[in-house]
């Protein structure tokens, strides 16, 4: 999908800032964003991608720096300095999701059977490598006054997700803020959604077995009625852990997976359930791990099954810092006019970009993908998700836009000093 429309009259101070989106590299993005689309790859196996990613920045006489994993890259734009954080970091997660790409009367659909860009990763990907390039060029113009590091990030999709291992390679050193953005198929094209504070929630994963000696159907008093147990985890459980938090926190307990049984005269030996922990409060998330493993043994021993239970951490909330926030909010309201900014909520969804913040200040932004006046909800991690591609211009000019302001609110900030 590629449309090229204003929604709204740019602010008055574009003229005086640089960085919009040449149509040349435009329609180059679109096209590396099909391609990737078309080639999706998982968490830690994106060779395919980084090597893309790595080639067109060293076109563009850029020194990306592969991670060591070997999928993953850092480059840096503009004059150095590692010391004064004075950097500002843009970040984009490159892997996929294991599911079928469903589209029909696509071009670009995925070729990779069971394997599908169902998040929007690819888009985030192709504006990150668009702002990069644009700015690489002021650079070399001499009108990039802050130096600028590109984070295309592997496995944000892997609990607790790429983002811990990357920050292990100092690749937040010398970075004073850091941005992203997230495709919101519930927003126009030519949008954004800004909120101060938490944006996403906690999500953790969680994983149990029930066991029991197993018997007959005709005789389930005499051992333990393993199906019964597993059915009353799923229901008692989150029902238990709603009235021992304070509802305001948000936690919610939802099972994906439950297996369990052979046949439908016996009695099995064995279950298993998995599913997510997802929290809007911090407090309460650092809470859960226990108040759940106590729900879970009070549930599984009532109906006499042995529980085993394997709590996964995940990651925390996207919390965004009031003054970056801000920072994009004016970036989009100098590219396309005050009314391009919406309020959003928070939800209930995950995102490892929260271990960034943990280190250093800084917030995401919801990208509007869904084309204006389209009544057809294509969500996030569904095998018809796809993007209006007019949000990759918008994506890059927000990042470039805010690449140069940053610049200026530190000079204004030191200057104030």
């Amino acid at each position: 999908m590629s449309r090229e429309s204003e929604v709204d009259l740019p602010g008055e101070a574009e003229a005086s800032l640089p960085g919009t989106l040449p149509e040349a590299l435009r329609a180059e993005l679109v096209a590396f964003r099909r391609d990737v689309h078309m080639h999706p790859e998982l968490g830690n196996q994106e060779f395919r991608t980084t090597a893309a990613i790595k080639a067109r920045l060293e076109k563009a006489g850029l020194r990306p720096r592969v991670l060591d994993s070997g999928t993953g890259l850092i480059c840096d734009i503009g004059d150095w300095n590692g010391t004064d954080h004075s950097a500002l970091a843009l970040r984009a997660d490159i892997d996929a999701l294991p599911i079928p790409d469903t589209k029909v009367d696509c071009d670009y659909r995925s070729t990779v059977p069971d394997r599908a860009h169902a998040c929007g990763h690819d888009v985030h990907t192709t504006v990150v490598l668009g702002a990069g390039l644009v700015l690489a060029d002021l650079h070399r113009k001499g009108q990039l006054p802050r130096p600028v590091r590109l984070i295309f990030q592997p496995a944000e999709e892997v609990l607790p997700g790429g983002a811990v291992d990357v920050i292990g390679t100092g690749a937040l050193d010398g970075v004073g803020r850091i941005i992203a953005v997230h495709c919101d198929p519930r927003v126009d094209a030519g949008l954004i959604g800004l909120r101060h504070g938490p944006i996403t929630s906690a999500c953790d994963r969680l994983e149990l077995s029930l066991d029991g000696p197993g018997g007959h159907t005709a005789r389930p008093h005499l051992t333990t009625d393993l199906v019964t147990a597993a059915a009353r985890v799923v229901t008692d459980v989150p029902a238990l852990v709603a009235r021992r938090f304070d509802a305001r926190a948000g936690l919610v307990v939802t099972w994906g997976r439950i297996e369990s049984g052979h046949a439908p005269n016996v009695i099995p030996q064995h279950a298993e359930l998995s599913g997510t922990v997802r929290c809007l409060d911090i407090n309460a998330w650092r809470q859960a791990p226990d108040l759940i493993h106590e729900a879970v043994h009070e549930v599984a021993t009532m109906h006499r099954a042995k529980p085993e239970i394997n709590y996964i951490r995940g990651v925390p909330p996207v919390v965004n810092d009031p003054v970056v926030t801000e920072l994009l909010h004016d970036a989009m309201v100098v590219r396309r006019g005050v009314r391009s900014v919406e309020d959003t909520e928070q939800s209930l969804g995950g995102e490892d970009f929260s271990w960034y913040l943990e280190q250093v200040p800084g917030a995401m932004a919801r990208l509007g993908v869904r084309r204006p006046g389209d009544l057809t909800v294509r969500d996030l991690h569904q095998g018809d998700f796809d993007a209006d591609e007019h949000a990759i211009t918008v994506g890059v000019e927000l990042f470039t836009a805010a690449a140069l302001l940053d610049a200026r609110m530190r000079v204004l900030d030191t200057a104030g000093h």
